[in-house]
């Protein structure tokens, strides 16, 4: 009988707190100064949001590099263009085979990376590759806001045919293999364009032993590549590609010595690139941009170094603490989340960006954690328990926020700006607050200014009042 009263006893108390909560999936409770459980639930709709742009972004030395042209109906066009360096094979200088030689044929070889965004069914892409005309320094870090020049008159390298992508279908190629019989080989999900055999016959098997023989001076000579989506030939709304970073330009050659005849092939790496952003936005972003002091009904959100949000929490700062000082209490959160929904529809044809981030800026208006997402912080809970991850089922972005509500409530934090942005979703384990070229979806949310109860963004607070 002494174990049943304790059962039912704890029965009564949880009932009481589930209650009290009003939103059982939020629960976290802290005890008031009576030393009974008590909480408050606070769903507050007065948050401000706003569009605004995002921070330039370096895109050298990337896992992950953009190669785009992409109408998009809401946001406007985003063209993303690469630049290359190309080097010798090996890690030196360069012997030409002996023999005479001739070639079959040259292919730029570019290795797709997870990411592509936009239409894979009705468009066809036409990638252009030029020699570019400045060189591409590897000790240099370059941005999204790098221009390499005007190409529309330039000699054309090379050329893809129209293709639609198939980014992650494996394919087969012929592997030449030197003194044995040719095969068949498997290869990853990848794009490769023709280039003229004799840019690689001038530059190459025509070059004299001091550009073979430093890498350097090899690259001071060829400069490197440039690619950009042909917008004359390419058809439909287009898309966003990433191509990964370690590619190659493969040249297949025969070689001739005496009366033997082999096939052969050479590459020249590519270790480097650089994506140049551009972004021409609709008037309906536009417009937004204009406005950044009006709380508005939707705000957007677009990869590739394109925008982000701002918000702000007037409401919660300026009354809640106030009010309760005012029946002389103080408030401990137990909880505060925030919730973002895309706007009803959105979603389709263009998916919503997969994860996002939360930041503020700190007295000099660099990104810094937010509390809940520092290394440092105690509070902190993980890269996990913080959020920003989209649900498919709830169709909900959700952020932990309560360290930082609180510190906010009891002024050991200013909001010199808090932010919402995209950011690529490989990190699963820590947050990332730095703008990122390597995410290329865009979403539309339901900003503050519109109360609808559904899907207005919400940030939920749990809280114990205590004595002060």
């Amino acid at each position: 009988m002494k174990f049943f009263r304790l059962d039912l006893l704890t029965l009564l108390i949880s009932l009481f707190i589930l209650n009290g909560c009003k939103n059982q999936d939020t629960v976290g409770l802290g005890i008031n100064s009576s030393g009974a459980p008590n909480g408050t639930l606070v769903d507050t709709s007065t948050i401000i949001t706003n569009t605004v742009l995002e921070d330039s972004v370096a895109t050298s030395g990337l896992a992950k590099n953009p190669l785009a042209f992409f109408n998009d109906p809401v946001f406007g066009t985003t063209e993303a263009n690469l630049a290359t360096d190309l080097n010798l094979p090996g890690s030196g200088s360069f012997i030409l085979p002996t023999g005479k030689l001739t070639i079959d044929s040259a292919v730029l070889v570019l290795k797709y990376a997870d990411g592509f965004y936009g239409d894979s069914l009705a468009s066809t892409y036409t990638v252009n590759v030029y020699q570019l005309a400045q060189k591409f320094n590897k000790n240099i870090t370059y941005y999204n806001t790098k221009s390499w020049g005007d190409y529309s008159a330039a000699p054309l390298l090379g050329s893809s045919p129209p293709f639609n992508p198939k980014t992650h279908t494996h394919f087969k190629i012929t592997d030449i293999v030197l003194g044995k019989p040719d095969t068949l080989i498997k290869v990853v999900p990848q794009l490769r364009i023709p280039i003229n055999p004799n840019f690689i016959i001038n530059n190459l098997f025509n070059a004299n032993s001091i550009t073979l023989g430093s890498n350097t001076i090899f690259n001071n000579t060829i400069r490197g590549l440039y690619l950009t989506i042909d917008k004359t030939k390419s058809t439909g709304a287009g898309g966003i590609f990433m191509l990964k970073s370690a590619d190659s330009l493969a040249v297949y050659y025969k070689q001739v010595n005496g009366t033997k005849t082999d096939t052969a092939v050479l590459y020249l790496p590519i270790s480097n690139l650089a994506a140049q952003i551009k972004h021409t936005f609709s008037m309906t972003i536009q417009t937004e941009l204009a406005d950044t002091v009006t709380n508005k009904g939707t705000f957007y959100l677009q990869g590739l170094a394109g925008l982000k949000a701002k918000i702000k929490f007037p409401s919660l700062l300026a009354n809640l603490r106030k009010n309760l000082l005012s029946q002389g209490s103080d408030i401990v959160i137990n909880r505060a989340e925030l919730i973002i929904t895309p706007s009803a529809g959105t979603d389709k044809p263009y998916a919503p960006l997969p994860k996002l981030t939360m930041y503020r800026w700190d007295i000099a208006h660099r990104p810094a954690y937010i509390e809940d997402a520092s290394t440092v912080d105690p509070r902190a809970q993980g890269g996990g328990v913080f959020g920003g991850f989209y649900n498919n089922t709830s169709k909900q972005y959700h952020f932990i926020i309560t360290a930082y509500i609180q510190d906010l409530l009891l002024k050991r934090t200013v909001d010199y700006g808090t932010f919402i942005a995209p950011v690529d979703s490989t990190n699963t384990t820590s947050v990332d607050i730095a703008p990122t070229p390597q995410v290329a979806a865009r979403t539309i949310a339901v900003g503050g200014a519109n109360k609808s109860a559904s899907y207005s963004i919400k940030l939920n607070v749990i809280y114990t009042k205590i004595a002060k």
